[in-house]
């Protein structure tokens, strides 16, 4: 498992919708993991539309254009399909949490620029399968992965929250459940957010940050923040 957890693949990149993209991929790209990202980034609309165990392996084949058993080459079965989407959408927050990790920035632009990516993640079409996957009947050992890239998750947030109170660009009583009540707003963004209506995910994420950002704040420097001139010049 461990194994598995380390050789996490990233997101598929961003390309033509659907069946388009089998098509480009039949006359062009020959390569393997263009079409395998094609069925991955299809299984994850469909998981959002219609749910987990009202979609079919023939339901995918036929957004794609392609037979079912052409989906067995990538995939053995409906459950690791739903597994590689939520490492699809887990990935580049993984991929932020190793980019701040050397930074010298404070830890608290270092945990925005993190939430930023989580907020991405979320508002695209995996956002489903990252907050549903651990509830669907994936087996023992898909739930045991599942829980442990969520983990990783979980204890970078953790640690960013501890590095900003030792660098004093954080204050929070409970690191834990801070890092809760962050993950826990971020992944309900799933539950309500469409594509295309209203805010675009980046504009999500900074009024997501910016939110988070007043209630992490040390308490002195917000003190400061909110003090007008004018009672500043009152001020004896």
């Amino acid at each position: 498992m461990t194994r598995r957890i380390a050789r996490s693949r990233a997101a598929p990149t961003q390309g033509p919708d659907s069946a388009s993209a089998w098509r480009a991929g039949r006359k062009r790209l020959r390569d393997h993991s263009v079409k395998r990202d094609a069925v991955i980034r299809v299984a994850a609309r469909a998981f959002h539309e219609r749910g987990f165990h009202n979609t079919s392996l023939d339901d995918i084949a036929a957004a794609l254009e392609v037979t079912k058993p052409t989906i067995y080459y990538y995939v053995p079965n409906k459950e690791q399909l739903l597994f590689e989407c939520f490492v699809a959408g887990l990935e580049p927050i993984h991929a932020a949490l190793r980019d701040v990790k050397d930074s010298k920035a404070p830890a608290r632009d270092r945990l925005c620029a993190v939430l930023r990516q989580y907020v991405a993640a979320i508002a695209s079409e995996f956002g489903w399968c990252m907050v549903r996957a651990e509830e669907q009947d994936l087996g023992e050992n898909l739930s045991a992965q599942v829980r442990a890239l969520k983990a990783i998750i979980d204890q970078g947030i953790r640690k960013l929250l501890r590095e900003g109170m030792k660098d004093g660009s954080i204050e929070t009583r409970d690191i834990k459940m801070s890092a809760f009540a962050l993950a826990g707003a971020v992944n309900w963004i799933a539950h309500w957010y469409r594509d295309k209506q209203g805010l675009t995910p980046a504009q999500i994420g900074d009024a997501f940050v910016n939110f988070f950002e007043d209630g992490l704040r040390p308490r002195t420097a917000r003190r400061k923040a909110t003090v007008r001139p004018a009672a500043r010049a009152a001020t004896p």
